[in-house]
């Protein structure tokens, strides 16, 4: 029997690959025999990078970039093992985890790290960047990102603004003259999985600026800010980024993505599932075994699994979950897509004490598993 144990982290207790090795130590203590395949995932939000540098053999490239309040800070990337294919996760370099509660500012904050991790790659020969763009401290359209990279922005009075939300408002002119690499050499993808437009009622400052330390006048300033930044961006490239599906993730770095970089918008699990030719794991194997902290009705939207699901289904292969929590009904399960889903708690237990044994838990689950399929 040959078994895919395609899973992602959970969160705050094992990465991928020690979930997925777990599963596959269970397993093979209740079928000998069986072929566990251990293949590593991510939904492209946090650890994405990490997840795409492993499976092409790649290495993690450290640099000393810009913070969100522009403060020194180590953050790395990946780079694939030909060389050509940048992982970048945004929130390594301009994340709201950077920021202590108090510290935490949408208006000041910047995206200027974020590029910094983008010109290293492409200064290095990445001609392709797969961009993760969740967990931002940013509300800055993706104008400090677009600073690091030699653009500059001016006031009507030709007054260099710095590249912060709270100066959006300001943008005048956008000046292109000093890039330092060459957009038509460079592919860019983000990772996005959320279609909030850039402003208005389900924008990007009203939905998202509050968590970023923004009060309710600064939320107001911010979408002000954005709404005029994004006639700003028609003006100077003829195109309407602000109404585009996504066009308001991470503080509006979706628009920036899109107008700075040419880039384009995918979600995450399907750019991930791509690059790393998931469908083809699929060939001859009698199930599929996943999982993540929590199964419930949201898993139905942008999750891992529910990706995983839609790929098996078109083979013909089940799918079996293993969680931390399962709080999602049989209806929730069959829309789903999966075969059947399991806690992998067995008593009542404190959080602090299931995460320490999550490896545990999963081995044991796992085997049980194994009997019933064996």
């Amino acid at each position: 029997m040959k078994i895919l144990i395609a899973c992602d982290s959970f969160k705050d207790a094992l990465p991928a690959l020690e979930v997925c090795q777990a599963i596959g130590r269970g397993l093979q203590r209740a079928l000998p025999q069986v072929e566990a395949i251990i293949f590593p995932m991510a939904d492209g939000g946090e650890g994405t990078a990490g997840i795409l540098t492993f499976h092409s053999k790649g290495q993690r490239i450290e640099k000393e970039v810009n913070d969100p309040l522009f403060r020194p800070v180590r953050a790395s990337y990946g780079l694939s093992g030909d060389g050509k294919t940048a992982f970048i996760e945004m929130a390594a370099a301009s994340g709201l985890p950077l920021l202590k509660q108090e510290e935490r500012t949408a208006l000041r904050s910047t995206t200027f790290g974020t590029g910094e991790l983008i010109l290293d790659a492409v200064h290095r020969g990445a001609s392709r960047i797969l961009l993760g763009i969740g967990g931002s401290a940013t509300n800055d359209a993706g104008m400090g990102m677009a600073a690091a990279l030699g653009y500059r922005f001016f006031t009507e009075d030709g007054e260099r603004l710095a590249a912060t939300g709270e100066n959006l408002s300001r943008v005048s002119t956008i000046d292109r003259s000093h890039l330092k690499i060459d957009l038509d050499e460079v592919e860019v993808e983000a990772l996005c999985d959320v279609d909030n437009p850039l402003f208005g009622e389900k924008g990007a400052a009203q939905v998202y600026a509050p968590q970023k330390g923004a009060n309710a006048e600064a939320v107001a300033t911010l979408d002000d800010g954005l709404r005029h930044f994004a006639q700003v961006l028609e003006h100077k490239y003829g195109q309407d980024f602000a109404s585009i599906p996504g066009a308001g993730a991470a503080g509006g770095l979706g628009a920036g993505a899109m107008a700075f970089l040419n880039g384009r918008l995918r979600p995450g699990i399907e750019a991930v599932m791509d690059y790393i030719h998931f469908d083809a794991q699929l060939e001859e194997v009698q199930f599929v075994l996943t999982g993540e902290g929590k199964v419930d009705r949201q898993t139905l939207y942008g999750k891992l699994i529910y990706g995983i699901t839609q790929r098996a289904k078109a083979k013909g292969v089940p799918v079996i979950a293993l969680c931390g929590a399962l709080l999602a009904s049989p209806e929730d399960i069959d829309a789903i897509g999966l075969k059947a889903a399991f806690s992998i708690q067995n008593r009542p237990i404190s959080l602090e004490e299931a995460l320490k044994e999550t490896a545990d838990s999963l081995e044991r689950a796992a085997f049980h598993i194994g009997r019933m399929l064996g």
